[in-house]
């Protein structure tokens, strides 16, 4: 999807868990080891959400911080839309919630599902929205709390996952500026690689169910390796091209955060230098559809980014979902 570049982003906000665990913290759990982590995934710690916080407490933060940053309150909303798989209830929405809680009477909310694709599927929304003419400021958060959907006793899959949020204000712009292009995409033949098998409607819970942990995350991790690396290389060529920029003008490109080895291939194959591919896997490993809005809140915040630069994101989730998007900020 090609845009006239008729949505920007004008603030944004992220927030993680105060808990840290560690890669030495893991191998009191499972049979592990920090070397075996890192090499695998570049992953050295991530946060944990507590007993007592759940994907609403996160956004909220994140959603505040966003706020603040485009200078509005949640009055000033069209809308609320939230990427989650891990929500505080299968209803009503965690968007819902976030509504009552951030003041925005006057908008619409709701959670979509698109795992760790869920911010871009998100801005592809509120950019359909504000193109529309439907709604003038929308909030997109990526939200996720993981670790309560985490297998501990899984050496292949309790080492990967972190809990954070991420959010950010889309405003109607003019041409050349804001969301140059958007490219969202599904392929429902690969759902199994990547799953939660229990609890809905299709196998609803059973004692023996919870007993073998098939209401928690499972993952064929090579399958979903080779699958990733060429889905978001082809969503990343595609909106790159259809944005109309060279490779070599790109300030930063952000990839989902969820495999060290992952967003290494997808930069040499975009001949990206390293210095221009954003990274903080080592600190919060992969919270989903987190990772690509707490990785642009950061680099904006730290200077990596700023007014006028280009910045290239993709992902790929379970459903499987993929896709990309190029930003002029």
């Amino acid at each position: 999807m090609k845009t006239t570049s008729s949505a920007r982003i004008t603030g944004t906000g992220s927030f993680v868990p105060a808990k840290v665990l560690t890669n030495s913290d893991l191998e009191k759990i499972v049979d592990t080891s920090d070397e075996w982590i890192t090499e695998r995934t570049g992953i050295k710690e991530r946060r944990i959400c507590g007993d007592d916080e759940a994907a609403s407490d996160l956004a909220y933060e994140a959603a505040v911080r966003a706020l603040d940053d485009a200078g509005i309150d949640g009055s000033a909303l069209d809308a609320v839309l939230v990427g989650t798989v891990s929500a505080d209830y299968l209803f009503p929405a965690t968007g819902c919630l976030l509504q009552e809680r951030l003041g925005a009477k006057r908008a619409f909310a709701y959670d979509f599902s698109a795992a760790c694709s869920g911010f871009i599927f998100g801005m592809g929304q509120a950019l359909a929205f504000i193109a529309s003419g439907m709604c003038e400021r929308i909030l997109v958060i990526g939200v996720e709390t993981l670790t309560k959907l985490t297998n501990w006793t899984d050496r292949n899959t309790c080492v990967l996952f972190g809990d954070g949020a991420g959010a950010a204000v889309f405003e109607r712009c003019g041409p050349g500026e804001g969301l140059l292009s958007v490219y969202l995409h599904s392929d429902g033949s690969l759902s199994d690689i990547i799953m939660l098998p229990a609890g809905g409607s299709r196998t609803p819970l059973t004692p023996e169910l919870l007993a073998a942990h098939q209401n928690k995350i499972i993952m064929r991790g090579n399958e979903t390796f080779k699958v990733a690396v060429k889905a978001m290389e082809s969503a990343l060529l595609r909106v790159i091209e259809e944005a109309g920029i060279r490779q070599d003008e790109i300030d930063l490109l952000i990839p989902h955060q969820a495999n060290i080895r992952i967003i290494q291939a997808l930069g040499k194959r975009l001949e990206v230098p390293e210095d221009r591919v954003y990274i903080n896997l080592d600190r919060y490993g992969n919270t989903s559809a987190a990772t690509i809005p707490i990785a642009i809140d950061e680099a904006r915040r730290n200077g990596r980014i700023g007014p006028g630069s280009i910045v290239v994101i993709a992902a790929f989730g379970s459903g499987v979902t993929y896709g990309g998007a190029v930003i002029r900020l």
